[in-house]
């Protein structure tokens, strides 16, 4: 074994996950800090000096963005995963999916991730969590709901008001069999529900035995079934569902497919290496800077409810033009509010839709859905243009504390900067986590940033954000 190699084992994890993309590996991060596993968040694969000076850590997590990807470029995206896995050798590898299972076979396929990825782990099948009761996913006889926004009314996800109707990937299939099926995964076998909730009467109420559960496991797999679909009705079924998986990861390292609520089920069945962190936030020491771009119906609720911002809205088509010009007005005029000590918020609205310039700032409601979903703006060139917008900002006026709202801008943004890492600092919002950023550049090391999906964090997350959590936040404007 190389001096290389060596290094690498001395500080292998035992839990490895990879994000599909940089917001929802944030969500994972939090779950695992929180849990009392010493964790870490890198934006790539680390080499031995990297882990060497990370020192003794139970959770490392690579956020990445396979989600916006084709089967292609996914392969080419995951082979470093599925080459770190082979030299950490952790005792569970995590793939993290959308807790929506949003997919498609030409977009973020969880079927290609599976084929990448499973070779490098010894266990013989794939563990497949469908629900995340936090944040309001659920899986019952394998078919997926989930809430439209904190706290919203729960929708079968095939008719879920805004993931029915996903711009690049809506969910047309509720049951999740069917629709790994489409993206190759044919052979998927359920653990439904009722296994954790059956009496000996055969009523619900009490958590089954884990016999009864593992007889159940055993039975697909005596069958031939290589893809096990776990339902998660309620928060209490995860500590059974990862004393299971944890269980047999020992026995062979296993790959484990689904969103935070893997790492939240394997936690409790983990030992734990560090002390549970807190979630309380203080508020911001300093002017706070938002970029959101791109409006789902829940982050347009937040932004309108951001009264403690100046709002600048950005036109999205204008924002990608090669010459950059606007982009360079729009940054100017951000740091101009930051410079004079107020919070600014960038949003971006669709083509067509009116938007400020740059130099008359707009603060007016705007009930508009996300530029990223106007088909006329690429959401990769947009995002990629939200990157450079923060990079400009931060340039001129260093902030303690800013948030961007929407997947692929958010890891075009963080990949702006630079940096090479996150760790938990605490919670704004469910699926909100606040973190530190990771840097070798003193002016950036420790600053603290949200990484916000589109349908994640309660209205007034903004404001949480400028007010903290430890106290009631600012009144909102009805």
């Amino acid at each position: 074994m190389s001096i290389e190699a060596q290094s690498a084992m001395m500080h292998r994890p035992q839990l490895l996950y990879y994000g599909d993309d940089f917001t929802g590996a944030t969500d994972t991060l939090a779950s695992a800090a929180r849990a009392g596993l010493r964790s870490i968040l890198l934006f790539a694969p680390p080499d031995a000096a990297r882990l060497a000076m990370l020192g003794a850590i139970d959770c490392l997590g690579i956020a990445g963005l396979s989600r916006s990807l084709a089967p292609t470029h996914m392969r080419e995206e995951l082979a470093p995963i599925a080459e770190l896995a082979r030299a950490l050798r952790p005792t569970v590898l995590h793939y993290k999916t959308c807790s929506t299972f949003d997919s498609a076979p030409e977009v973020g396929s969880i079927g290609e991730a599976v084929r990448m990825l499973s070779p490098s782990m010894p266990s013989p099948w794939v563990a497949i969590v469908g629900g995340q009761p936090n944040l309001g996913r659920y899986c019952l006889f394998g078919n997926l709901f989930a809430a439209a926004g904190a706290g919203g009314e729960v929708a079968r996800i095939d008719r879920h008001p805004t993931m029915s109707r996903h711009p690049v990937t809506p969910m047309h299939e509720a049951d999740l069999r069917r629709h790994l099926a489409q993206q190759g995964l044919t052979d998927v076998g359920l653990v439904p529900w009722t296994c954790y909730e059956t009496s000996p009467g055969g009523g619900v109420g009490e958590v089954a035995t884990t016999s009864a559960v593992s007889a159940r496991v055993d039975a697909l797999r005596a069958e031939g079934v290589v893809n096990i679909l776990w339902d998660v009705a309620r928060q209490g079924d995860l500590p059974q569902i990862g004393a299971q998986l944890w269980s047999a990861a020992r026995r062979a390292p296993l790959l484990a497919v689904g969103p935070s609520s893997v790492t939240q089920a394997l936690a409790s069945a983990m030992a734990r290496g560090g002390q549970t962190s807190s979630d309380e936030i203080p508020a911001a020491q300093g002017p706070v800077l938002v970029l959101a771009g791109s409006l789902s119906p829940v982050t347009a609720a937040q932004v309108t409810a951001a009264v403690s911002f100046e709002v600048v809205r950005l036109d999205a088509a204008r924002l990608i033009e090669p010459d950059g010009r606007y982009c360079r007005e729009a940054a100017a005029q951000l740091a101009g509010h930051l410079r004079a000590g107020r919070h600014a918020l960038a949003c971006t609205v669709p083509s067509g839709a009116r938007a400020a310039e740059p130099s008359a700032n707009s603060s007016t409601d705007s009930s508009t859905e996300a530029s990223t979903q106007d088909r006329a703006v690429s959401a990769l060139a947009l995002a990629q243009a939200g990157g450079r917008l923060l990079r400009q900002v931060l340039d001129e006026v260093p902030v303690s504390r800013m948030a961007i709202a929407g997947g692929d801008t958010s890891s075009h943004g963080v990949r702006a900067l630079d940096a090479w890492g996150l760790a938990y600092a605490g919670m704004v919002s469910p699926g909100a986590p606040l973190c530190r950023l990771r840097s070798d550049a003193p002016a950036l090391d420790g600053m603290e940033i949200v990484l916000k999906g589109g349908q994640m964090g309660g209205v007034d997350l903004f404001e949480r954000l400028v007010h903290g959590t430890a106290s009631p936040t600012a009144p909102l404007s009805a």
